[in-house]
């Protein structure tokens, strides 16, 4: 494909969708690839309630608002785009490859999200949403269990955090680590243990145990529970199953382009999400330092097509070091 876009943004989650609403607003040719269908995680969620502005929708329904929105502003996506490679040309453009179609563009902004690691287990995929009963971010879903019986699984930061979370809404958190102790930071492990060991605490921290299945009829009524010390199997009655084992960047097309970390998220400065390579934004739930919230990565897109600006300009600023002297809001 010969035509030069000045924007090329991979995926078209939510970040990717709010970096081209700014890109394509301002007159930028703007092309947006995604290997299935817009969205990414976000629209197989039936109920969001903190999305600033927007009382309650479904994931579905925002993503086909906020697709409709870009493609009035002249946005092109293409779907059904899986992108395997991305090359520095010598004239400082950028090649992105599809299969057998290359684009080129003067900026990419790199948005191809992150999954949520599974436990793999039956029940999981099919009670997969907040009105079912399975769910990967407390922050996002804990007010539906307002005096509900539910189920934590993990050890880390993550978990720890998002556990204490759900016991200020849950009726009972009972949190499940496959190990005798746990790896997260000290203070919150800490912090943990004290909530648990309140008089007449709502959370209850079963050590050397996994859930092998989740069950119900419609909607989760328990979780089989497995001690991987003893082998003793139960059914435990719960309401919701919380799942914090981590996530799972979306970035191996990635390895050798950018620079990632060991875990795959890409290296990027936190203020201007500029890569190790010129030209190339980041922007949501694959970057170093993301919120992995829905509004978090709409602004992560939001600053990355406002920064690409600055790069049109000034291609040295490129290698400059964050400065307040940079002011968006006066463009």
């Amino acid at each position: 494909m010969s035509d030069t876009y000045d924007c090329i943004i991979v995926g078209a989650g939510p970040a990717g969708l709010g970096a081209a609403l700014y890109t394509a607003r301002d007159r930028m040719k703007t092309l947006i690839l995604e290997k299935f269908m817009p969205g990414g995680q976000i629209i197989n969620t039936d109920r969001i309630e903190n999305y600033p502005g927007i009382e309650r929708i479904d994931g579905a329904g925002l993503i086909m608002q906020m697709q409709k929105q870009v493609e009035n502003f002249g946005a092109e996506i293409k779907t059904g785009c899986e992108v395997s490679g991305l090359e520095k040309l010598q004239d400082g453009n950028i090649a992105v490859y599809c299969d057998e179609d290359k684009y080129t563009a003067r900026t990419v902004i790199l948005t191809p999200g992150s999954d949520y690691r599974k436990l793999g287990v039956p029940g999981e995929e099919e009670f997969r949403n907040a009105g079912a009963g399975v769910s990967y971010c407390g922050t996002c879903d804990a007010p539906f269990y307002k005096g509900r019986e539910v189920v934590a699984v993990g050890g880390g930061n993550t978990a720890v955090e998002e556990t204490l979370h759900l016991t200020k809404f849950a009726q009972k958190v009972t949190m499940l680590h496959r190990r005798d102790e746990f790896r997260a930071a000290k203070i919150l492990i800490e912090e943990l243990l004290e909530k648990a060991n309140e008089p007449n605490s709502n959370l209850i921290i079963k050590y050397s145990t996994v859930a092998t299945a989740i069950e119900g009829q419609g909607k989760v009524q328990s979780a089989k529970l497995k001690n991987v010390k003893t082998g003793q199997e139960e059914d435990y009655p719960c309401d919701g199953v919380f799942i914090f084992i981590g996530m799972v960047p979306n970035t191996g097309f990635l390895k050798g382009f950018v620079e990632l970390t060991d875990r795959g998220f890409i290296k990027c400065d936190c203020a201007y999400l500029r890569t190790s390579v010129p030209g190339v934004f980041v922007a949501g739930d694959c970057r170093i330092g993301a919120a992995m919230q829905l509004a978090t990565a709409v602004g992560d897109g939001v600053v990355a097509a406002m920064m690409l600006k600055q790069y049109f300009r000034d291609p040295a600023w490129w290698n400059e070091p964050v400065s307040d002297l940079l002011q968006p809001g006066g463009w």
